[in-house]
């Protein structure tokens, strides 16, 4: 199995993106009726499986509908700054790039997968993704997003435009996916049943206002990391995700590790 204990990111220029532990809040979650869409554990963990990669300055982009590199427009708002220091219309058709500004480096065998933000809908844009072997690369890549429609979209200051989580790119070489009847594992088949005739008794009773389930509002089997009703906690339940913050290494400290 590969190591993922290990993610150098090479800065490049004077003014890249500031990279950060992924977070697990999404405004539209918090607007959410009494907050429900935090009830369903997947997508918090999700939200904070990696690191963003957060735009130094706001700005807007332009996109007039056609295929060439010019029309795109880019306008970085606030300060004096080359938009092509941030970004550019590298590729036509419609795909606004990123330039993120590090090289990165992994591993023997982990990639980098490159994406938009989890969970985290942009109006009129859409994030493209890619997977990096930036365990032996000695180049930087490109975060790129395409224009769904004409428009124009913001980017404000230290929204992220980059979502980065490290993958062993080579581990689905042999998986074969199995198709086979719940029938034909007995512990599997009672468990589901066990979980399904709670789940459908508890929405009846949530249907016809019993005080208790009310009271309940959801069941928390998966938060609490129990396999249904009178499961055990599962010992490698995750519920909350917290990412290390980069650790900026000086000259200095380059300088002492080469002679220790």
């Amino acid at each position: 199995m590969s190591s993922f204990d290990e993610l150098t990111c090479y800065q490049i220029n004077k003014s890249p993106f500031r990279i950060q532990p992924a977070r697990a809040l999404r405004s539209w979650m918090d607007e959410s009726d009494e907050r429900y869409a935090y009830r369903c554990l997947p997508l918090s963990i999700a939200n904070s499986m990696g690191w963003e990669l957060v735009l130094p300055q706001a700005l807007s982009a332009t996109w007039n509908g056609g295929s060439d590199q010019e029309d795109i427009t880019i306008k970085v708002e606030g300060e004096e700054t080359e938009s092509e220091l941030y970004a550019s219309s590298h590729f036509g058709e419609g795909v606004l790039t990123f330039s993120v500004g590090y090289l990165f480096r992994t591993n023997a065998g982990i990639g980098l997968w490159a994406r938009g933000i989890p969970n985290q809908p942009k109006d009129g844009i859409a994030p493209l993704e890619g997977i990096i072997e930036t365990d032996w690369l000695d180049f930087t890549f490109t975060m790129n997003w395409k224009f769904t429609r004409p428009g124009t979209v913001q980017f404000a200051k230290d929204e992220p435009i980059c979502f980065i989580t490290p993958v062993d790119y080579h581990a689905l070489d042999n998986l074969v996916p199995h198709i086979v009847p719940i029938a034909s594992d007995e512990e599997i088949k009672l468990g589901f049943q066990r979980w399904r005739d709670a789940r459908l008794d508890f929405n009846s009773r949530l249907l016809a206002e019993d005080e208790q389930a009310l009271k309940e509002k959801w069941q928390k089997w998966y938060m609490r990391g129990e396999n249904g009703p009178g499961g055990e906690s599962h010992p490698r339940h995750v519920s909350k995700l917290r990412l290390a913050a980069p650790i900026r290494v000086t000259d200095m400290d380059l300088n002492s590790k080469l002679e220790e």
